[in-house]
């Protein structure tokens, strides 16, 4: 399975970037999704995760109000719209696929990862 992210790029302290995640061919409704991030020299980590149905979702305490997961399963795809960004915020990002349908949190539960996009917050 090929997960496409999509989206990263630089912005100021206090901006705006959406994140998408396209499955393209196939159907990824039945997986729950999330994003990771990872910064220089420092493990990856969860940032937010959803359910297959969209209902349940995870978000990580140092992004909690200002990152908002979504996703479109008839469009096979999962967003990430982050808001108020900050310098710390400054990782790749890589969009996961995870073996069941809930929202997980942890790598070991991930089955599929997109090739990660670049997201940097200048201050």
């Amino acid at each position: 399975v090929q997960l496409q992210a999509s989206g990263g790029g630089l912005v100021q302290t206090g901006g705006s970037l959406r994140l998408s995640c396209a499955a393209p061919g196939r159907t990824a409704s039945n997986n729950g999704m999330g994003w990771f991030r990872q910064a220089p020299g420092k493990e990856r980590e969860i940032v937010a995760s959803i359910s297959w149905r969209g209902g349940s979702t995870y978000y990580a305490d140092s992004i909690k109000g200002r990152f908002t997961i979504s996703r479109n399963n008839a469009q096979s795809t999962v967003y990430l719209q982050m808001n108020s960004l900050k310098p710390e915020d400054t990782a790749v990002y890589y969009c996961a696929q995870f073996r069941s349908p809930v929202a997980a949190t942890a790598l070991e539960r991930v089955q599929y990862w997109g090739q990660g996009t670049l997201v940097t917050v200048s201050s």
